[in-house]
């Protein structure tokens, strides 16, 4: 592969992954590269990253499709090459596997202490060349593996091991409590365990092309990432982008409202003011704007399979509270309960989810998502929340486990209203698979697609 074809295929995954790259970017990043050389692989990581990355948190996509389009390394690496006396590998056969597990072990503690970013990635490489290659796979399979080398070193028991040498003194620091001990332990291992994913991934690119590996084994940036498939650390960072984004979309709201601020044409003062110019209107007269606010009510399902998505989606909603007159929240899972009160604009993300999910059990009676009975109970005790200058909003994926999905609930919540929608986390491939009654509820209410925080920013924007 030529250097113009790898950097075309880079900036290509790029935007595959989500990163907004336009022409004049790419031609700067090939200007950057001209005068950085390749030479220097730090350089030429953060002069590219200066001219194709515009927001921080698409830094670790950035990151993880620089590493397979320039690798470290190629093959084995220098943890796998002969040494200078030209000894091969055949000492590391006459070991056993056990033998080898615990140097590794004592080789990563020891580096992980002292903090040695460039021999703890040098370990990952030994331990994937040693523990996870998988010889005799057929054509087009995999040959490396990081799960059979993190199952081969114990990642878990790795942290015990490093957690009691940080309590006991063992590094040049301070003895450590057992909490620090531990959390300290927890993100050193995890630092490691994903020099090893990145070694793995470099590995089956050479096998394959670094297009194939990044386009099927890497996650989407965060505000792409899908709700419903998010991990802890990914949920944890999608809750601190939550208010960046809100203030970016009222910076937003606010000039777009600005440059509407003039009214609908006042057509009897621009006619009278045009006497004066024979006839011709030269300046235009507009009545003054008046601009509406709505009342917002939120009704979400909180059940696990989409408990994330309401959360962010109602985390935003009351970050913007001053685009609406008033806001009231609700959830749901076969009962409902009001969350209002909950929701204060600038509260910490995880106390207000910690709340959320004890209202989530409040709102459970039976323990399953049944829409129907918590449409009738909503019409029963909170019908008087809506009116004609209420817009509904209900958040969920609409599967009912087969109950009756309430229809005829829901089309008087909706005529009720002055606005209705519907968001829905799942494809629309899936809606009306299994137990979903997405299709009959999209009969009564406009039902979006909204599966990750880029759309959902796209929706809130549009109905405000």
């Amino acid at each position: 592969m030529s250097l113009l074809d790898r950097h075309i295929g880079f900036v290509e995954a790029l935007r595959e992954a989500g990163l907004p790259v336009s022409l004049s970017e790419d031609l700067d990043a090939v200007t950057a590269v001209t005068h950085l050389g390749l030479a220097d692989r730090a350089s030429l990581r953060a002069g590219l990253a200066a001219t194709l990355v515009k927001r921080q948190n698409h830094r670790a996509t950035f990151d993880a499709i620089f590493d397979l389009f320039f690798p470290r390394a190629l093959g084995a690496g220098a943890a796998g090459a002969p040494d200078e006396s030209g000894a091969d590998d055949a000492a590391e056969g006459d070991r056993s596997k056990d033998e080898l597990i615990a140097d590794l072990r004592d080789q990563l503690t020891q580096a992980m202490l002292e903090g040695d970013q460039e021999r703890m990635r040098a370990l990952a490489m030994e331990s994937v060349q040693q523990l996870g290659a998988m010889p005799g796979r057929p054509r087009g399979m995999s040959g490396f593996s990081s799960y059979n080398t993190l199952r081969a070193v114990n990642p878990d028991g790795l942290v015990l091991r490093l957690a009691q040498a940080l309590m006991s003194g063992a590094s040049d620091a301070a003895p450590r409590s057992e909490e620090l001990a531990m959390l300290g332990a927890t993100g050193r291992v995890d630092q490691w365990r994903k020099m090893v994913e990145s070694d793995v991934r470099r590995r089956i690119a050479e096998e394959k092309t670094p297009e194939y590996v990044a386009r099927t084994t890497l996650r989407p940036t965060i505000d792409q990432l899908a709700f419903t498939s998010a991990r802890r650390e990914e949920i944890d960072e999608m809750r601190r982008q939550i208010y960046p984004l809100a203030r970016r979309l009222a910076t937003r709201l606010a000039k777009e409202q600005h440059a509407r601020r003039r009214g609908p044409l006042d057509f009897r003062r621009t006619v009278r003011a045009s006497m004066s110019t024979g006839g011709v209107p030269m300046t235009t007269h507009h009545r003054p704007r008046r601009p509406h606010r709505s009342d917002l009510v939120v009704l979400c399902d909180v059940s696990g399979s989409v408990a994330n998505f309401a959360q962010f989606t109602l985390l935003l909603v009351y970050a913007l509270n001053d685009q609406f007159s008033k806001v009231r929240a609700f959830t749901f899972v076969d009962d409902v309960t009001e969350v209002t009160k909950d929701f204060v604009p600038g509260a910490d993300p995880e106390q207000t989810m910690t709340r959320l999910t004890e209202s989530a059990r409040q709102a459970s009676r039976w323990g399953r998502t049944d829409y129907g009975r918590a449409f009738r109970r909503f019409q029963e005790q909170y019908a008087d929340a809506l009116g004609p200058k209420s817009s509904l909003l209900v958040l969920g994926d609409g599967r009912s486990n087969y109950t009756d999905p309430g229809l005829e609930s829901l089309r008087d919540m909706v005529t009720a209203s002055r606005h209705a929608w519907w968001l829905n986390p799942e494809h629309p491939r899936q809606w009306g698979t299994g137990d979903s009654a997405a299709p009959r509820y999209a009969e009564l209410v406009p039902m979006v697609e909204c599966r990750n925080l880029v759309q959902l920013t796209e929706f809130v924007h549009d109905i405000v």
